[in-house]
């Protein structure tokens, strides 16, 4: 979905709408799943872009919508307004309720991280893009003033799974709250960052991705060990039907080039 986030902007310019991200995706994917898996059928059924989300899906408030949410943060490095506004026509495509906010809470957040030197900071930053009295900002909320309390990844989940007894575990809020507690236990170390959000679990490959893309903006390139990257060789595999590899070099240049049509530059 980072990849699918270029193609929609490729296509439709930074004006695109929930409809446009709905076209690019029955262009772009061959297969989705859950919430996304839910939008994409009913997009292919003939339902409306901004009526797809409403139709036979109990998955709207997972966490999908906001692991899309890396290319619209990229889009708008140090605007986290701009960001959220993004991430909002995107998962309105699939989401609703916490599923959206989770998904403009992280943009903004990640969008902030590069503009910030304290990867907490940006979480807190991120609050004023949702609304103040959501369950996602309460969440967040509690999550961040229960952060500095918290020794490591086990008592992370026991302290949600008490907190959020009975949520589904891909739901948004829960791992919203353990990407908080991975931040926050790592600070600027990216590899203790990725180790304690994963040994987590719940929805860990998507938890620990939110959080090391937020860190990775706040560092840099230079604070990121070489061994997190260099073995990709440059190489993105995709299963997108329009290109099965991309540079991670091309990748990031194109980011930085909306970035900067955007009127935003780092």
């Amino acid at each position: 979905y980072t990849l699918t986030g270029l193609v929609v902007v490729d296509k439709h310019g930074l004006d695109f709408t929930t409809a446009d991200v709905g076209r690019t995706w029955q262009d772009v994917l061959p297969m989705a799943c859950t919430a996304e898996k839910v939008a994409l059928d009913n997009l292919n059924n003939g339902i409306d872009a901004r009526d797809a989300a409403d139709v036979e899906n109990p998955y709207c408030e997972w966490i999908g919508a906001d692991i899309r949410c890396d290319p619209w943060a990229y889009m708008c490095p140090g605007n986290p307004e701009r960001a959220a506004e993004f991430a909002h026509r995107d998962a309105y495509l699939s989401h609703r309720r916490q599923g959206i906010y989770g998904a403009m809470y992280f943009a903004a957040s990640i969008a902030a991280a590069f503009a910030l030197d304290d990867p907490m900071a940006a979480l807190e930053a991120g609050l004023a893009e949702i609304p103040a009295d959501c369950a996602m900002a309460k969440a967040i909320r509690w999550a961040l003033d229960t952060a500095p309390s918290i020794k490591g990844y086990q008592d992370a989940r026991n302290t949600v799974d008490e907190k959020f007894e009975g949520m589904h575990g891909v739901h948004t809020i829960n791992n919203a709250c353990l990407t908080v507690f991975g931040v926050a236990l790592g600070k600027t170390d990216f590899t203790r960052v990725i180790r304690e959000t994963v040994a987590m679990g719940l929805d860990n490959d998507c938890t620990a991705a939110t959080a090391g893309s937020l860190v990775g903006a706040v560092i840099g390139i230079d604070g990121i060990p070489e061994h997190w990257y260099a073995r990709f060789n440059d190489t993105i595999h995709s299963y997108s039907k329009i290109c099965e590899r991309y540079s991670i070099t091309d990748v990031a240049n194109r980011f930085a080039a909306i970035a900067q049509a955007n009127g935003c530059v780092m």
